[in-house]
């Protein structure tokens, strides 16, 4: 048996952002950080064992779906447009 982080915890770890205390810090925090695309592909090779996907460019959406809901941007940009580019392929997503 194996235990795999969650994809938030890993986003927010490569965010560097410091951890908040559970009792007395503030509820509900937007992580308004910048991700490179490198990165989201990383955390998205951590979590393709648990992924449903079929290929990995659709674990890649899987995280960025996941940056949405924590609030962060990718190379600056939206992470609904960066799944929408790779639907176009306009974006390269590398396999391995």
């Amino acid at each position: 048996m194996e235990i795999l982080p969650a994809a938030s915890s890993l986003l927010i770890k490569a965010l560097n952002e410091p951890v908040r205390d559970r009792k007395k810090g503030p509820k509900d925090i937007k992580h308004d950080g910048n991700l490179t695309f490198d990165q989201v592909l990383e955390v998205a090779r951590q979590m393709r064992p648990s992924s449903m996907a079929r290929e990995f460019k659709g674990t890649v959406k899987e995280i960025l779906g996941t940056c949405f809901s924590v609030g962060c941007t990718v190379d600056g940009k939206h992470p609904r447009d960066l799944q929408k580019a790779i639907d176009k392929k306009e974006v390269d997503v590398p396999e391995a």
